[in-house]
């Protein structure tokens, strides 16, 4: 046992912590959904959680909520209201997402609330309740949603600094959280940048060249008859097999990848990539796009994916991804699928595409080093955020266990 700390219901802690039942600290309640057959019990003023509200929990704060209820909804159902403060995780869909109410609220049966006690700071006890996340989605039960049963919560221990250490730890905690964010809106802001940077630079004008994809590019894909098993997926080799679901933001996700052996790979030379390969996905989810910007180690594809690569320099690869990437080709996958479900891209209606380029190849290569500039600074920031993200979770692991001391 490390020095200074001892073993208790909530785990190792310092020996100056205490390890209480949550119960004894804070008043436990939950909710109720107001009959939906009558209609004077909605569309009120008061603020009512549910499952709607996901993407706005672990926010801190929950501020508003997508469904409202009337005073009728609480004085005919089970829910009450909880007060300003409390704290909601959810113990069903979404299990062990949570927030801080930011007004009085009511909550659904898919919810517990907590309101503290003067020996319990909330702020503390939303991000103890983030730091169990992991636990709370291992012990839900149930085949269709996941549920954490009530007893549970009830034998729920946690640890209990003094409350200055609480406000210590939450203010941390609360500052990685600040800057998170900050981050985030910051990516946002750079995405709806490049999308407009994109828009105006993408638009065709006077001297552009119109071209028809099928007499510019070479399009290959895995020729049925060479369908591959997903027996045949490696989880390790010398030969990459990219089927699209690797796809993430233009890039491919090599560790991601399976493998194949050699002589899938050398079945097909017209697959097997290149660098500065245009990628599309034509099964699934289609119109998916990548570019292969560096490849360290021999690659095919699997029979989802077409290669596009220009006849005589027709189009420079990086401009053209970047044209799949705009709203040009989402207008004509668009109208390919006007009045029918499609799931697939066939060759034939794909060699069809129209797109205009600058006349020059010089031209296209300034747009999309203007593109590709602004996705270095995305992905820059984006690693940031990642790393912010990761800090924080470290942060959480040693302070809400006291293996870091902050009083």
């Amino acid at each position: 046992m490390r020095p200074g700390f001892k073993q208790t219901e909530a785990g190792m802690l310092p020996a100056d912590w205490d390890a209480v039942l949550l119960d004894s600290v804070s008043k436990r309640g939950s909710g109720h959904t107001p009959d939906k057959a009558h209609p004077e019990y909605w569309g009120g003023t008061i603020k009512w959680v549910s499952l709607q509200d996901t993407d706005r929990l672990d926010r801190v704060y929950i501020w508003d909520t997508a469904a409202k209820i009337t005073s009728a909804g609480i004085a005919n159902s089970s829910a009450t209201m909880h007060s300003r403060g409390t704290v909601v995780l959810s113990r069903d869909a979404g299990v062990g997402k949570s927030a801080i109410m930011k007004d009085d609220m009511a909550v659904s049966q898919h919810f517990m609330a907590w309101k503290c006690g003067p020996s319990l700071n909330n702020q503390f006890l939303y991000y103890w309740l983030q730091s169990r996340k992991p636990e709370f989605e291992r012990i839900a039960m149930g085949n269709t949603i996941k549920t954490i049963g009530l007893p549970y919560f009830q034998r729920l221990f946690i640890p209990l600094p003094k409350k200055s250490e609480q406000e210590a730890i939450a203010e941390a905690l609360g500052d990685a959280d600040a800057l998170i964010e900050s981050l985030e809106r910051l990516v946002a802001k750079k995405r709806q940048l490049k999308q407009g940077a994109m828009q105006e630079l993408l638009h065709s004008r006077d001297g552009w060249v119109p071209k028809k994809l099928g007499n510019t590019a070479i399009l290959k894909a895995r020729i049925g008859w060479q369908g591959l098993k997903a027996a045949e997926f490696l989880d390790s080799g010398d030969y990459v097999l990219v089927t699209g679901t690797e796809f993430e933001n233009g890039n491919i996700d090599w560790n991601s990848c399976h493998y194949v052996d050699a002589l899938r790979y050398k079945q097909d030379r017209n697959i097997q990539l290149r660098e500065n390969d245009v990628l599309v996905t034509k099964d699934g989810t289609i119109g998916k796009i990548a570019l292969v910007k560096q490849l360290d180690r021999p690659a095919t594809l699997n029979s989802g994916v077409f290669v596009i690569r220009p006849i005589d320099g027709a189009f420079h690869p990086n401009f053209f991804y970047y044209l799949l990437c705009s709203r040009v080709f989402e207008a004509f996958l668009a109208q390919l699928s006007a009045g029918s479900t499609i799931n697939h891209l066939y060759q034939k209606d794909f060699v069809s595409f129209i797109y205009e380029t600058p006349a020059t190849i010089g031209e296209q290569v300034a747009i999309a080093t203007i593109l590709s500039d602004m996705d270095a600074d995305i992905a820059a920031l984006e690693a940031k955020l990642a790393k912010a993200r990761q800090l924080k979770q470290g942060m959480m692991q040693e302070l809400l266990t006291g293996r870091i001391r902050l009083v």
